[in-house]
């Protein structure tokens, strides 16, 4: 595809690990011009050895994300033919147990800044006349799963978010795409873990025995969850997203978004509920 008129300009959040990364060295060695992100300047030695180009864009800094997309744009000659929202990360602990402050950073990434980048870019599709956003939910934008609620939140706001984005931007020339996976190898637990160490006070919760089982699971080598597919599923999802002359509105990734996602459709609630009580409860054993 190198040198080709179907080679696109892209830009890509998260790429520190996981899919973000997948992606950034998928779509480039597909032909595309990719520029990855990553908070941390420790992250960007990888990209330096694969010879993609790397920017800081830190989603929780306007500054950052301003300062990100405008270096973007000089290593893209000034054109976003795709943005990837890949960038953020799961808050684990039990609702109650969730401040204010906590979850206000769970959104300030997941949602805020991820939209604070999105608009931005938009201004530059509009006067390109064309583009694709495509959002990277869960399959815990769909339903809800316990100890999860901060993330649940995100995941749900952000679909409604570019569910309105998409009718908004009808007939401007720009598609706007969700990716829902569900359980992929990536660093994503570590992370969560991280956060609930920082963040949850497990010792003065009603939860306190929940929570052992819930830390087992996050420290767990290697797949934690039945059906869990390497990051390469959701990128091989992002590609159709870019490249297809006429993108989904959404794709689902591994079998229990496709369960999942067909039952909220089939079952009443409180059924739906005995499913998902019977899944978290599979987790906690």
């Amino acid at each position: 595809m190198k040198n080709s008129p179907k080679r696109k300009h892209i830009l890509i959040t998260g790429c520190s690990s996981g899919i973000g990364l997948e992606a950034a060295k998928l779509l480039h060695d597909r032909g595309h011009k990719v520029v990855a992100s990553v908070r941390n300047e420790k992250d960007i030695k990888q990209f330096n050895d694969l010879g993609i180009p790397c920017v800081i864009l830190d989603l929780d800094c306007d500054n950052s994300i301003q300062q990100g997309l405008e270096e973007s744009l000089s290593l893209l000659d000034g054109r976003i033919d795709a943005l990837f929202n890949n960038g953020a990360y799961g808050q684990p602990g039990a609702v109650e147990d969730l401040t204010r402050d906590v979850l206000q950073a769970q959104f300030n990434t997941n949602l805020f800044g991820t939209q604070v980048l999105t608009n931005a870019v938009i201004k530059v599709m509009r006067q390109q006349g064309h583009g694709r956003i495509i959002y990277n939910s869960s399959v815990l934008g769909l339903i809800a799963l316990p100890y999860r609620g901060a993330y649940n939140a995100s995941k749900f706001a952000l679909e409604g978010l570019a569910d309105t984005l998409r009718l908004e931007l009808r007939g401007t020339g720009i598609e706007v795409s969700l990716i829902e996976p569900g359980p992929i190898l990536s660093q994503f637990r570590a992370n969560a873990f991280a956060k609930y160490q920082q963040n949850i006070d497990k010792t003065n919760s009603a939860h306190r025995q929940i929570y052992q089982a819930m830390e087992n699971r996050l420290t767990k080598s290697g797949p934690a969850a039945p059906f869990t597919l390497p990051a390469s599923a959701v990128v091989d999802k992002l590609i159709h997203a870019v490249e297809a002359k006429r993108p989904q509105l959404g794709y689902y990734v591994t079998f229990p978004t496709y369960l999942l996602g067909t039952l909220k459709r089939i079952l009443p609630g409180r059924a739906l509920d005995w499913v998902l009580k019977k899944i978290s409860r599979g987790e906690q054993s």
